[in-house]
């Protein structure tokens, strides 16, 4: 059985401004959303990069190779109707952050880990009014009302088209106070990512790194990037 593609159509992907943004248009048909929204982008920039994954596409369109266009769908077709519920699943990663849970030994990691994530908790707790606790080994830690609560004002802050990035920023690097850092230009995206695999680094360091793992690592630190970039447009 043969799989349908979509085939390119046009010549020239181009940009206008729009009541409420800039929009898309492939030779001045508008691009819409899989549910047929009209793609209308928060800034010039954010619609150049989307105009750019479309210009690039050969003669059948690949959507794997456009992650921009992917986002801004997602934001506008996911994240805008249902807000409350992808901002609510976001502001969960907060009772079980990746910076709150510790190794256990050897002394080398557990030094490594408080090097790398004390300073996060410390401005999590300074500059977001947010306090958390955290352990060694993999019980649960439960983290205080008022800080949770603190941490998803800071997610609901945030407007759809940055929600929709800020999801992969938290879900890649397992860490809403990592995602939270970025965005508040605290720390860098590769800081971040590096922050984010101390206990991977490590291992390979003790044991060599795996190939089919840092294969997938590489596809995860570009989606990362992709993020980083999507989130910095929509302002």
């Amino acid at each position: 059985m043969s799989v349908w593609t979509a085939r390119r159509f046009w010549t020239e992907a181009t940009v206008r401004a729009e009541a409420g943004g800039h929009g898309v248009l492939l030779d001045g048909r508008p691009v819409r959303t899989p549910l047929k929204v009209p793609l209308i982008l928060p800034s010039e920039g954010l619609a150049r990069e989307i105009a750019a994954e479309w210009q690039a596409q050969g003669k059948t369109v690949n959507p794997a190779t456009m992650p921009f266009t992917r986002t801004a769908n997602s934001a506008i077709d996911t994240v805008t109707p249902q807000f409350d519920v992808v901002a609510a699943q976001i502001a969960a990663y907060g009772g079980s952050d990746l910076v709150c849970y510790r190794a256990t030994g050897p002394e080398s990691l557990i030094q490594r880990q408080a090097k790398a994530w004390d300073p996060l908790l410390e401005w999590a707790e300074t500059e977001l009014e947010a306090p958390l606790s955290y352990t060694s080994g993999i019980m649960p830690v439960e983290q205080s009302a008022a800080s949770l609560l603190a941490l998803e004002t800071k997610v609901r802050a945030q407007s759809p088209f940055q929600l929709a990035a800020f999801h992969d920023l938290v879900a890649l690097s397992g860490s809403l106070v990592l995602g939270l850092a970025v965005a508040a230009g605290k720390v860098t995206a590769a800081k971040a990512w590096s922050l984010s695999r101390v206990d991977e680094d490590w291992q390979a360091e003790l044991w060599g790194a795996d190939e089919e793992a840092a294969e997938v690592a590489a596809l995860k630190w570009q989606a990362f990037l992709t993020a980083d970039r999507f989130f910095a447009l929509c302002g």
